[in-house]
């Protein structure tokens, strides 16, 4: 059975939410850019010099998403500070600038913020974007920001676990009441608004956020992996499905660093950065789209050439193949 026949359509909930719609369809790949839209291979952080222009080209050129990395601190052992900007922050000055591309946040560390001043600021930038923000939730992957945070990085998984029953409780419920084991609590005398502008934000596991596939497929409306290796793509795919059987539509997608040869026939070669031509990533990109990836994300940080140039290259000839999804009503 292919995976196409035997997954529903998205959930009512979130089939009227524009940026979940527009970039997952079961069946269908779709693509997307992990900002900054620039090449800065040997530098840890970029210029932004030309940030709302490139997030304008992608918009009107029709890719599917562009999402936001939470990066506290410059730690000089890790390398990379991606966009610079806090992602939210950065999420509601794209609001402006942008039309139709979905914003995702890949990951907002969930254990080193306050759940309910993540719900306040996602529903807040929901309802500026028009209803395009995809709120990816990570568990952190960096153990030198925990001590700034007063938090044992031990603790990230429980942590993540109970900001997230916050997260869902004060977006989705009127007077919501809960308890949190390690926040406060809410007894239905308090009201956050605004809401998001759909019934619910849709959540995304970014990484695995120490937690396991089967508990992601029941608390979360899918999951973002990080690839090293396209060989492995179909087994981590099957595994997945495996987990999310007999739910609704869950997808999974995945981001790679990215370095598009100049020359479109040039193979792949093995490694942490997906490095080939443009056809032959098309013929990959559609093999992997038969297996059930969802979606991909793409990071220009080991881009050798412009990213402007690659955008230009990737529109005309691959996003055909991919096309981004048009909701209903849009």
């Amino acid at each position: 059975m292919s995976f196409k026949q035997s997954y529903a359509a998205l959930p009512n909930e979130l089939s009227s939410h524009r940026g979940f719609a527009r970039v997952f369809r079961p069946g269908h790949l779709t693509f997307g850019f992990i900002a900054p839209l620039e090449s800065y291979p040997e530098t840890p952080g970029p210029t932004l010099a030309d940030h709302t222009t490139m997030a304008q080209k992608v918009d009107e050129a029709g890719f599917s998403a562009i999402w936001l990395r939470d990066v506290p601190f410059y730690d000089p052992h890790f390398g990379d500070v991606a966009q610079v900007l806090d992602p939210l922050v950065y999420a509601g000055y794209l609001a402006a600038v942008t039309r139709n591309i979905a914003i995702g946040t890949a990951g907002i560390v969930l254990p080193l913020r306050d759940p309910l001043i993540v719900a306040k600021q996602a529903a807040s930038v929901d309802q500026l974007l028009g209803g395009r923000l995809i709120l990816g939730l990570a568990g952190g992957d960096r153990p030198i920001e925990y001590p700034a945070f007063g938090v044992e990085f031990d603790s990230r998984a429980d942590r993540f676990r109970d900001a997230l029953a916050v997260l869902r409780a004060a977006t989705e419920q009127d007077w919501p009441t809960f308890t949190s084991l390690f926040h406060g609590q809410l007894t239905g005398n308090l009201d956050l608004i605004p809401k998001p502008l759909a019934p619910r934000l849709p959540t995304l596991v970014v990484g695995m956020a120490g937690q396991t596939p089967a508990w992601i497929a029941e608390h979360t409306d899918g999951m973002i992996g990080y690839l090293n290796d396209p060989i492995r793509v179909p087994s981590i795919v099957s595994q997945w499905h495996q987990a999310s059987a007999g739910k609704p539509f869950k997808p999974y997608g995945y981001g790679t660093f990215f370095d598009l040869d100049p020359e479109p026939n040039a193979p792949l070669q093995q490694g942490r950065v997906m490095r080939a031509g443009r056809n032959t990533l098309i013929d990959l990109w559609l093999r992997q789209q038969d297996q059930g990836v969802s979606h991909v994300a793409l990071n220009f940080k080991p881009q050798r050439r412009p990213a402007s140039e690659v955008i230009d290259e990737l529109g005309e000839y691959v996003l055909p193949h991919f096309p981004s999804h048009v909701p209903a009503g849009v």
